[in-house]
């Protein structure tokens, strides 16, 4: 079957059947909030229990979705759970043609959106040293898997998916799921949607082509992975990769169907578990 009759099939299935057919790998929320909420108290339940047990923290975290980090914030706070144990390897930064790193003063940088909503809210009390908090860019990249390598590995990769599978910024390319971490040039698929999400007003000229991301390699070495599947706006755009996600036949045209085989789980809502409106 070719990707588009697979789509096709797919997209057929009521959200019951989707329920039905993933069994245990999916989780679905009713509201948009929920989901926040849920993927927030994941993070923090891994967290406190390796805390409990004495064991470190090594997390891949994503900068879309950005909802749950206010709400995690506030729990950590709240019962003053320390991170002292804790290395958080945040996915991806967008950057320049010339490879450095947007500013985190620039409205789009994943850095600052990160320090904004979360790392900014924590209490001292907490014990994250800015040094356990790692951003891809041009003084790291190269280092980043031996890094990972060296710390025994990442527990949990939590994340989103692209409307054409992507994880991280692991755009579709030949041999996709073996490629580590690096610079890469963004298609026109990511620039578009990310301009019309990211309250640029659909700015395509001036939207960043170039990021650095942590590699599929690196993200499907991870104990777990936990995605997170939304469309966050009114527009239906995350309806289809969702089912791919969770369905579709493993191929470097949609990365993230690469997580066959491995602990995976995806959350979603309601409104991202419908049909879409039209069948093509």
């Amino acid at each position: 079957m070719n990707r588009n009759d697979e789509i096709r099939q797919l997209n057929q299935l009521s959200p019951q059947q989707v329920i039905d057919a993933a069994g245990q790998r999916l989780v679905v929320r009713d509201t948009l909030d929920d989901l926040r909420k849920h993927l927030a108290q994941s993070i923090f339940a891994e967290i406190r229990a390796n805390n409990h047990a004495g064991r470190p923290t090594q997390l891949i975290l994503p900068v879309g979705p950005t909802g749950h980090y206010p709400i995690l914030a506030r729990l950590l706070n709240d019962s003053r759970v320390s991170l002292e144990n804790c290395r958080f390897f945040f996915m991806d930064e967008y950057c320049g043609e010339d490879g450095k790193a947007l500013s985190p003063s620039h409205p789009l940088s994943f850095k600052g959106i990160a320090h904004s909503l979360f790392l900014d809210k924590l209490h001292p009390d907490l014990a994250l040293n800015p040094a356990q908090v790692i951003f891809p860019d041009e003084s790291n990249i190269d280092a980043l898997p031996a890094m990972i390598g060296a710390l025994g590995g990442i527990d949990t990769c939590y994340g989103g998916i692209g409307i054409h599978g992507h994880i991280a910024f692991n755009e579709p390319e030949p041999g996709v799921s073996q490629l580590p971490s690096r610079m890469i040039r963004l298609n026109d698929f990511t620039v578009t949607i990310n301009a019309i999400r990211a309250g640029v007003g659909g700015n395509l000229a001036g939207f960043p082509r170039y990021a650095y991301t942590l590699g599929m390699k690196e993200i499907l070495a991870a104990r777990r992975i936990r995605l997170y599947c939304r469309n966050g706006i009114t527009l239906d755009w995350a309806n289809t990769v969702l089912r791919l996600a969770l369905f579709g036949a493993p191929g470097d045209d949609y990365p993230v169907t690469h997580i066959r085989g491995r602990d995976y789980i995806i959350t979603t809502d309601r409104d991202t578990l419908q049909s879409p409106r039209h069948l093509l």
